[in-house]
């Protein structure tokens, strides 16, 4: 494997954010480029310092592969973790154009948004559940594309785990209530796919402490009124030639979005 330089990952930098603009992901793994993990996390890194140095704002992050079939499949044995962008939120009822995605695929999940900035060193799980102000059903919207060698992990990385956006739905105050919900996802009129008995708040925050110690490691926290994702159930499903999407939760709601 090549150890790449600083200025190696630099140059890559500006060539990945360069492709994303152009809705084709990921060109420079065409010829058979290989990255370690934390090479592909600087990488992610140094692309989301030129968006926010051109004006872009970062409003949290989104946890992928909490599935352990999906981690095997990426390569991993942890998640995979990005960045969410304030000009890639949407809200429900949005009409956004396939056009704008390279091979646009969504997965149906749950977000939450933070009360106060986290402490990782306080970080029980009591501690993270207290820190929660609201839930959302959403859809995440990914660029389904992968140019390079399997396992595509360090791939998926680079990529900002292949995110390109949110459609979040209403907000759900919390109280300390358990609740169990199931979880759709909808293509036209039909489900694609439902996961039942999911558990708030033991299975919707699973992977928080995990993301928490992550960012930790590069004194980085999260704060009040992020927005995180906390991890899909399965893998991102094309839409191909569907147009509505829906996202249901029995407990906590709906969101919709067509894609034209």
């Amino acid at each position: 494997m090549n150890n790449y330089t600083q200025n190696d990952l630099d140059i890559f930098a500006i060539k990945m954010l360069e492709d994303y603009d152009n809705h084709n992901p990921g060109t420079i793994f065409k010829s058979n480029l290989v990255l370690s993990n934390d090479e592909a996390l600087i990488l992610q890194s140094k692309v989301s310092k030129l968006r926010i140095n051109r004006g872009e704002k970062p409003i949290g992050y989104k946890i992928g592969c909490i599935a352990k079939d999906t981690q095997i499949k990426m390569g991993f044995n942890k998640p995979a973790r990005g960045i969410l962008w304030e000009n890639e939120l949407h809200k429900s009822g949005v009409e956004l154009n396939k056009k704008n995605y390279t091979n646009p695929s969504m997965e149906a999940e749950f977000g939450v948004k933070l009360n106060r900035d986290i402490d990782p060193n306080l970080a029980s799980f009591d501690y993270i559940m207290n820190s929660v102000h609201s839930i959302y059903p959403l859809i995440e919207i990914h660029n389904l594309v992968f140019n390079g060698q399997e396992p595509h992990g360090s791939e998926l990385l680079a990529n900002n785990a292949v995110h390109a956006g949110v459609v979040l739905g209403h907000e759900t105050l919390l109280s300390d209530e358990k609740r169990i919900t199931d979880l759709k996802l909808i293509y036209n009129d039909e489900t694609i796919d439902i996961w039942t008995n999911k558990k708030w708040p033991e299975d919707i925050l699973s992977q928080l402490k995990w993301l928490i110690d992550e960012l930790s490691k590069n004194n980085k926290i999260l704060k009040k009124n992020d927005l995180i994702l906390t991890g899909a159930y399965g893998f991102p499903v094309p839409i191909n030639d569907k147009q509505f999407v829906k996202v249901s939760s029995s407990e906590f709601g709906s969101v919709e979005a067509t894609f034209v």
